[in-house]
């Protein structure tokens, strides 16, 4: 293992089959480095859920790299990858009557069950790194989406992950917290020096927070590295099927702006 990649989190020949549909097609990926939030773009059905459940290991996959620096994370099962990455689904569990501080402690005390004081202490500084604190005593069903998603993040961040992964983290907020929580993701991952990987599909939030792109099409990658690099014109056709084109507001915020519709 070079240098260069030591932290990286690498995937090569990536194979998913789910029923009689084959997902992801031999995908390979540029090594993924920590202190990097990485937007992972494509249409509906492409394989950017497959890929982030494939790593976390709740969906059976076959490949030749998955790696962590020295790490091979293809024999591991989910429970035991678990305790170096953590995965958010699209939706999480509702209907729960606990306190926030207590969601918090199941979570730190899921695996080990830490001592009161140490674990007052955890949930403190997370609390206060994500602007919890005036919520650990109110309860989980009283609070608001975007408040929740800020919880799950909490508990996925209370065990010191070395990889984030995110799938739609920002559906069904208002505009207010998807920006928080990309702020928030970009920040927590150049602090924490985390592998964050996020499935998006607004292109504008990943043209303005993410540091690069990961782009795919029928279960590969077609495009990968800055975002502004790999979501040109061509791959925005060959990805989305749209003409488009990325300009410039007045404050020079990149925007991408579609023209057209392209025939599938």
């Amino acid at each position: 293992m070079t240098t260069a990649t030591g932290g990286a989190l690498l995937l090569g020949g990536l194979h998913c089959t789910l029923g009689q549909r084959q997902i992801l097609k031999g995908l390979d990926a540029a090594p993924l480095h920590s202190g990097r939030l990485t937007a992972v773009l494509g249409r509906n059905g492409v394989g950017k859920s497959t890929l982030l459940r494939s790593i976390a290991g709740f969906i059976p996959c076959t490949a030749e790299r998955m790696h962590l620096g020295g790490l091979d994370l293809r024999p591991l099962g989910a429970a035991a990858r678990a305790a170096t990455l953590r995965y958010l689904p699209q939706s999480a569990p509702g209907g729960l009557h606990l306190t926030v501080y207590d969601c918090l402690l199941v979570a730190l005390n899921a695996h080990h069950r830490h001592p009161s004081p140490e674990a007052r202490r955890r949930i403190d500084e997370m609390a206060s790194g994500l602007g919890l604190e005036p919520m650990l005593n109110r309860y989980l069903d009283e609070l608001s989406g975007g408040q929740k998603q800020l919880v799950w993040l909490a508990q996925a961040l209370i065990h010191r992950p070395r990889i984030l992964l995110l799938d739609e983290p920002l559906a069904a907020l208002d505009p207010n917290y998807q920006h928080h929580v990309m702020k928030l993701l970009r920040r927590l991952a150049a602090e924490q020096d985390l592998i964050v990987l996020v499935v998006l599909h607004d292109l504008n939030m990943a043209m303005r927070y993410a540091d690069q792109a990961m782009v795919l099409h029928d279960g590969r990658v077609i495009a990968q590295g800055p975002v502004r690099q790999a979501l040109d014109p061509g791959i925005l056709a060959q990805a989305f099927l749209v003409a488009a084109r990325v300009e410039h507001c007045s404050r020079g915020t990149p925007l991408i702006v579609i023209d057209d519709l392209l025939k599938l």
